[in-house]
């Protein structure tokens, strides 16, 4: 249900250059299932998205590592403030950077990129993307549905967000 969801909504609500809706999904999931979980459903998203939508392999770099930075973090810490944070420094910055090579790989031409190039676009649809996931979790730990899914998933979502 989450690569579903993810696949469908990051092309609605997309700004150009920016997946904000990806971070959103990254999150929840971070919190839902952990980060193995995770980055599986980061990775078949974004395999997904490049198949049925052409969207360059910048949604394979863009979203995996931000999923299992805020996965990893929010198994060693049960704090979802700092699932954002990993989610932010995992696709604003590591992917972003990591992005670089594989368009010059990808396009045959680095001409007009450079290691940063895609870092602003990453960073803003991270942090917006983030913060989004924040607040919806914040309305889904009302929900015991969303405890019981946790539970499953081997997690437990602190009253302290």
């Amino acid at each position: 249900m989450m690569i579903a969801l993810n696949v469908v909504l990051s092309p609605l609500f997309r700004i150009e250059g920016m997946a904000p809706m990806s971070s959103v999904m990254n999150v929840i999931a971070a919190v839902l299932m952990g980060p193995v979980y995770g980055t599986i459903m980061a990775v078949s998203s974004g395999i997904l998205r490049m198949t049925l939508l052409g969207i360059p392999p910048l949604a394979l770099t863009g979203a995996v590592f931000g999923a299992f930075l805020a996965g990893v973090s929010y198994r060693l810490t049960k704090k979802v403030w700092v699932a954002v944070f990993g989610e932010i420094i995992g696709t604003g910055f590591l992917g972003s950077l990591l992005s670089y090579p594989v368009m010059v790989w990808f396009t045959g031409s680095e001409q007009g990129m450079y290691w940063f190039f895609y870092t602003p676009r990453f960073l803003g649809g991270a942090l917006s993307g983030s913060f989004i996931g924040f607040f919806i979790l914040i309305k889904l730990k009302k929900m015991p549905i969303f405890r019981r899914f946790q539970a499953l998933f081997g997690g437990a979502l602190r009253d302290a967000l």
